[in-house]
């Protein structure tokens, strides 16, 4: 494959799936058969066509030669490789900012709709300046890392107004005073602030199951695409696909029925905040 490797991203799963149609609809090689006429190995064909690897608009062309695509069809596409490319900020990495986060933002970017869970603290999304500061802060990041690090969850935060959005918090979450009581307090503002804006901020009370402990994610929708899970850890995040992401699709139909309504949560946090 030509070029340097890249993190796949948003627009490699939108060119994988119609190349995977392609070859399905306009040939009759299965995925051995077009991955060895190509010059591929299976593994990587299958990777390219599910969206998690990256492909440039030269292996693009190299596959719809193969698969004898008509030249009209065959240039739309190439040109679509080739403009998706520097799409966003996410394609000039912060420097601290782990590449990681860019292939998030390039989802969110393209999503038609997101949902947050977590347990134990606000999700980026939602995320004040010196809530997020605090938090990263007390994982040991250093004063330019807060700083970069911030910069591109801002620039993450700019999706909001253009997708359903909905955040699963559990009331613990609304309690950890990361950056201090007063940023917490802010924090608390914000929150409200988001939920009068329309943006689904839902609390989870008391005891919730076992699964929905183990992790934060994030569950992305897309208009043109099967969803993709993000989960978050120490230090890192993995992408999930296709077959992994049922549980946590049927664990937000669990969150739906247990959280409390919007205004509902609206509400609880309003209290919450006077308290501080």
């Amino acid at each position: 494959m030509s070029g340097q490797r890249k993190n796949p991203q948003a627009r490699d799963r939108t060119i994988g799936a119609q190349l995977k149609a392609l070859r399905q609809e306009q040939t009759t090689l299965n995925l051995e058969a077009a991955a060895r006429a190509i010059g591929w190995s299976t593994a990587t064909l299958s990777r390219i066509e599910n969206g998690k690897r990256h492909i440039t608009s030269e292996d693009v062309a190299m596959v719809l030669t193969t698969y004898g695509v008509p030249m009209a069809q065959r240039e739309e596409l190439i040109e679509s490789a080739r403009t998706g490319v520097q799409a966003g900020w996410w394609s000039r990495p912060l420097p601290g900012v782990l590449p990681d986060v860019g292939t998030l933002a390039s989802y969110e970017a393209s999503a038609r709709a997101i949902t947050d869970w977590s347990f134990s603290f606000i999700p980026g999304l939602l995320q004040t300046e010196r809530y997020a500061a605090g938090l990263m802060s007390e994982d040991g990041a250093e004063p330019l890392e807060v700083t970069m690090r911030w910069r591109a969850r801002l620039q993450r935060q700019r999706v909001l107004p253009t997708i359903d959005y909905t955040a699963f918090l559990h009331e613990s979450a609304l309690q950890q005073p990361f950056g201090g009581v007063d940023a917490l307090r802010e924090q608390l503002s914000h929150l409200v602030q988001a939920s009068t804006r329309g943006l689904g901020v839902r609390i989870v009370r008391g005891r919730v199951p076992h699964r929905l402990l183990l992790h934060p994610w994030l569950l992305l929708d897309f208009p043109d695409a099967p969803p993709v899970l993000n989960v978050e850890l120490n230090g890192s995040s993995v992408f999930l696909h296709d077959d992994e992401v049922r549980s946590y699709d049927n664990m937000r139909s669990m969150l739906d029925g247990m959280a409390l309504s919007s205004a509902e949560s609206r509400s609880m946090i309003g209290q919450l905040r006077e308290r501080l």
